[in-house]
């Protein structure tokens, strides 16, 4: 059942891939999606050395046999990254799957290809993944507006954005972006994707390195309670709607400068709340999809119900006769 270019390529059970977060995608989170036949990802920007990387891609391994991968931004950071050590820390430590975002990836394509890695891209722009799939990459990662994190500029939604993206590359498509059950799973098939990335659901699980309290608070957070920040530095951010976001739109709004923005948007001020338990004054980005995650379960309760939601979806599409 599922089976799709996606799940051959990657050797996975279900097209079900964990996105990328910041100091989320860690050892035991990766793990316990992968074990559970999704694709698991540890995020290389939670860490601050290629050393760092390289003792949670041995602890990921230590927690399943199963296929991960390691995602890479090549966004530009206040925050300097060591891209490259990052990269050669994951070639080196046998990582199969690199998934590259936020940037073109053409100073590391021929270098992942003469690795032998799995190189997927993510992109929110039709553009940016099209260059992906010249470069090299097996597959591509498009993103929609509903997404958290930095859905692109351009306002489009996964419904627009997936099909686009499937009529414009031959490489299998990934869809992120509003995902989070096994309805959304059946719906980005139904558009030409072969899999789908879930990210903000997976915040809501047993094993998402997260403080209890910050992930009450997420189950409350309805689809409306969200917002974009960001805009004025060409970096737009779904993040939730709270008071520190509500300050950094009214700043933008005054044309503040982004050395005036920097001590809002600092990445350790969300490290620091995901560890105390603290909510209000940190920047959390967040999917609208935080709407349907109602409980805290299992990652791999997560993926049992949402592929037997994806069953489910089809026996009641076949039962209307659509000839699936």
């Amino acid at each position: 059942m599922f089976q799709t270019r996606i799940t051959k390529l990657l050797g996975i059970k279900y097209p079900v891939i964990l996105g990328a977060m910041v100091w989320l995608g860690r050892a035991e989170l990766a793990a316990a999606v992968s074990n559970a036949g999704g694709l698991g990802m540890v995020t290389a920007g939670s860490f601050t050395s290629a050393e760092e990387l390289r003792q949670e891609i041995r602890k990921t391994r230590e927690l399943t046999d199963k296929p991960f991968a390691v995602n890479v931004t090549l966004m530009p950071t206040r925050r300097p990254l060591p891209l490259e050590e990052f990269i050669a820390a994951s070639i080196e430590e046998g990582v199969r799957i690199i998934e590259t975002s936020g940037r073109s990836p053409e100073p590391y394509a021929e270098w992942l290809r003469e690795a032998g890695v799995i190189h997927l891209h993510k992109a929110a722009r039709l553009r940016d993944l099209k260059t992906g799939a010249r470069l090299g990459a097996k597959a591509v990662t498009i993103v929609g507006f509903e997404g958290g994190g930095h859905p692109g500029m351009e306002d489009v939604t996964s419904l627009v954005r997936i099909p686009l993206a499937v009529d414009a590359v031959k490489v299998p498509v990934i869809a992120a972006g509003g995902f989070g059950d096994g309805r959304g799973l059946v719906a980005a098939l139904a558009l030409g994707a072969e899999a789908v990335t879930m990210a903000t659901r997976f915040m809501l699980c047993k094993e998402c390195p997260m403080h209890p309290g910050i992930k009450e608070m997420l189950r409350k957070t309805r689809e409306t309670d969200t917002m974009i920040v960001e805009r004025s530095i060409n970096n737009a951010a779904r993040v939730v709607k709270n008071g520190l976001a509500e300050e950094v739109l009214a700043m933008e709004a005054k044309g503040a400068a982004i050395e005036q923005l920097y001590p809002l948007l600092r990445g350790s001020r969300v490290r620091e709340r995901y560890a105390s338990g603290e909510s209000g004054d940190a920047l959390f980005h967040c999917g609208q999809v935080v709407g349907l995650a109602k409980d805290i379960p299992g990652a791999a309760e997560i993926i049992e119900r949402t592929m037997k939601e994806a069953e489910q979806t089809g026996e009641r599409l076949r039962g209307m006769g659509l000839p699936l």
